[in-house]
């Protein structure tokens, strides 16, 4: 397993500094007569791993829609770093919170190097007619962000791999490379929506290798992930949703021993759970019933 490079701390965000990074506080969002997400209070601090579970519907990607600006929420604020959020996207970008996405969204017949160029528009300060003269301004600010961004792909193993068109990418380079386009907006908050799905176990271990190694470098992340084992791995803490509520938050051996996280997964009244003295009871724990649900004999 290779460990990514070292990468340059970015210049153009604001530095990391000590404190909350992400606050969301009583985030609700309805459709209509529907409400996916309720209250939910959450906070990211500096320098954190923080994971979001949750059964398939619990509301998790819908929170993080609302959080990045593409939803506005019903009711609740969310501010980064002590400063209320836009509600435009591109605004929440450019202070300093970035995404990937559940379902790949990169240019497919733009090549590697080009998505990540992509993601460099909110750091370049040169308007429309510096484009349009290419002026020795504008083509220094064209030069620092291919220098930038060969430095992403080279810290997600995909420099080899800068002119190849972004939809002849094997599916996990894919994903890597949505994670570089999004370092490349330099931001101080990194939300990763399932970044392992349909991973094997290389590739997952290769994912998480890499998060930490984000983390590294001063970016907090918040991640939505399924697979049980690299949540618990990976994030110093993991706060679930059920039924767009938040139930439960604290450490991944808090969570994996809340009796209600159990029931949640496997569908059943907590009442109904095996408890720990119960001689047949298998495993324990949201990794149990994360095993249950899939079929999977603990």
């Amino acid at each position: 397993m290779t460990t990514p490079p070292t990468l340059a701390p970015a210049t153009d965000n604001a530095a990391a500094g000590d404190g909350t990074v992400l606050q969301a506080d009583g985030v609700t969002m309805r459709f209509g007569g529907l409400t996916a997400v309720r209250g939910v209070d959450l906070t990211v601090n500096t320098g954190e791993i923080v994971g979001l579970i949750g059964p398939n519907g619990a509301g998790k990607t819908t929170f993080f829609n609302c959080l990045t600006g593409l939803y506005v929420p019903t009711e609740g604020t969310v501010s980064y770093r002590g400063t209320r959020l836009s509600r435009k996207p591109h605004l929440v970008t450019q202070a300093g919170i970035a995404r990937t996405f559940q379902n790949i969204r990169l240019f497919a017949n733009m090549t590697v190097l080009e998505n990540v160029l992509v993601g460099r528009h909110t750091r370049t300060k040169e308007g429309l007619w510096s484009a349009l003269l290419r002026g020795p301004g504008f083509k220094k600010a064209e030069r620092g962000s291919e220098e930038r961004a060969m430095e992403l792909l080279e810290f997600t193993g995909l420099a080899h791999k800068r002119d190849h068109l972004a939809r002849n990418l094997p599916y996990g380079e894919q994903r890597k490379l949505e994670i570089a386009r999004a370092l490349a907006s330099e931001p101080g908050l990194l939300l990763l929506d399932e970044p392992t799905a349909g991973m094997n176990p290389q590739e997952t271990r290769a994912t998480q290798d890499l998060v930490l190694a984000i983390r590294a470098q001063g970016t907090a992340v918040l991640v939505i992930e399924h697979d049980m084992r690299f949540i618990f791995n990976l994030c110093d803490r993991v706060a679930v949703l059920v039924q767009g509520q938040k139930l439960v938050e604290g450490t991944a051996d808090v969570v994996q021993a809340d009796e209600r996280v159990i029931a949640a997964y496997l569908g059943t009244p907590v009442d109904d759970t095996p408890t720990a003295a119960d001689p047949d009871t298998p495993a324990t724990g949201a990794a149990a019933a994360e095993s249950a649900e899939s079929g999977d004999t603990p």
